[in-house]
């Protein structure tokens, strides 16, 4: 990387965003990891399976509008604390208190998908530090954040099979804490913070085309990934008989290898530009799910075709925000808010999917190969609008940033 963006912006408040989104990702699918454990013994469905693991994804997308708006009017750095203390009073309460019913479960995952939130959150902090021409770059690292989902599918498992699975809301409250700490120490706004606009004023970007087709590309590249991520212990363990162990390790694999691509996406969206970037990976990442959905018939192939599904599912979530801040600058916590909220529905819409994919047809083929047309319907819409974006709002305002 170019030695001047460590320079260009305030490097402890990156990588403080960056921790922050980490454990606020491994918290938000937790209970994807947990959910053979949670679901055995609370005799879950597979259709209940599915709506737990996806409700905090819905409930964090609904929550990142919210938290956008405070964004702008506390400032990122407030905003974020706020939402870590909830996430961890909530943790505290179903370890102490017990989790005992699919309603105690769906409370809980409610209450976890204020974690999800901090993507409006911790992006702002971080990119409003960094010119636009390394957008890319600085919402691409502190984005790598959802790593965190890694670290609960390769944790997660094992800690509950030796500490049973409500002990491990209590044990993340231990790192949570750390990075609660090391966040309100070396974490600061940046100066050039917007001032705040009245509630009113937000609704207003909803009246741009450009708003919706942002939301629907994020809703692909990261409901794809989040919904994996929060499915996938679940899917190897129904489908090829892992145990919730190695269904967890495999599953980390897989989200490991998105969150790497997501600053790299980011940084070649920098070079290239986000619309190139972006024409290829939907193509590609539509091929490899609909390769999924032909169920392979050994775990090692499906794990192929999910690594390499997540990759650009990862590099896509870098290269959106790359474009985000060009069209929307002025507006950037409330879209980075709503483009979050609709990553996180395309989450919820395929693991719940999966779900129900599942119960009816005994199989995971029907959901991958519907989100496979829908990362194909993307492809299709890039298409459709490149030449306005590179024309318009790529070509007026922004000096040394690619479209």
């Amino acid at each position: 990387m170019d030695k001047s963006f460590w320079r260009a912006g305030h490097l402890p408040t990156l990588l403080s965003a960056f921790l922050y989104f980490d454990l606020a990702f491994m918290v938000w699918v937790l209970l994807g990891p947990l959910a053979i454990h949670i679901a055995r013994d609370l005799g879950l469905s597979p259709a209940e399976k599915g709506l737990m693991v996806a409700t905090p994804l819905l409930a964090g997308a609904l929550l990142r509008l919210v938290m956008g708006v405070l964004v702008d009017h506390l400032k990122p750095k407030l905003a974020g604390a706020i939402g870590q203390l909830l996430v961890m009073a909530a943790l505290a309460v179903a370890w102490l208190l017990g989790v005992h019913s699919f309603s105690q479960v769906m409370l809980l995952a409610v209450f976890l998908g204020v974690a999800g939130a901090s993507f409006a959150a911790a992006l702002p902090l971080a990119s409003r530090w960094y010119p636009p021409h390394y957008q890319g770059a600085a919402m691409g690292i502190a984005g790598a954040g959802n790593s965190g989902t890694a670290i609960a599918a390769l944790f997660a498992p094992g800690l509950a099979k030796l500490y049973g699975w409500n002990a491990v809301f209590g044990l993340a409250l231990l790192p949570l804490m750390v990075v609660f700490l090391i966040y309100m120490a070396y974490a600061k706004d940046s100066p050039a913070c917007p001032p705040p606009k009245r509630l009113s004023e937000y609704l207003k970007v909803l009246k741009e085309r450009d708003a919706w087709w942002f939301m629907f590309l994020y809703g692909v590249t990261f409901g794809g990934f989040s919904g994996l991520a929060s499915s996938l212990t679940v899917y190897f363990n129904d489908q090829y008989g892992l145990d919730p162990v190695q269904a967890g390790i495999y599953t980390a694999v897989c989200v490991f290898a998105g969150s790497l691509m997501r600053p790299i996406g980011g940084m070649v969206a920098d070079r290239v530009g986000g619309i190139r970037s972006l024409s290829v990976i939907y193509l590609l990442a539509s091929i490899c799910l609909l390769l999924l959905s032909l169920e392979p018939p050994r775990a090692w192939m499906a794990l192929v075709a999910l690594v390499t599904g997540m990759l650009w599912l990862g590099m896509g979530n870098g290269a959106v925000f790359q474009l985000v801040p060009q069209r929307f600058s002025a507006e950037l916590g409330v879209m980075t808010g709503l483009v979050g909220m609709a990553g996180g529905i395309g989450g919820f819409c395929l693991a719940a999917g999966l779900g129900y994919s599942k119960q009816l047809s005994g199989g995971y083929g029907p959901g991958l190969s519907l989100f496979a047309a829908l990362s194909l319907c993307a492809w299709l819409g890039l298409l459709a609008v490149k030449h306005r974006w590179r024309n318009t709002w790529g070509a007026l305002h922004i000096a040394g940033a690619k479209v």
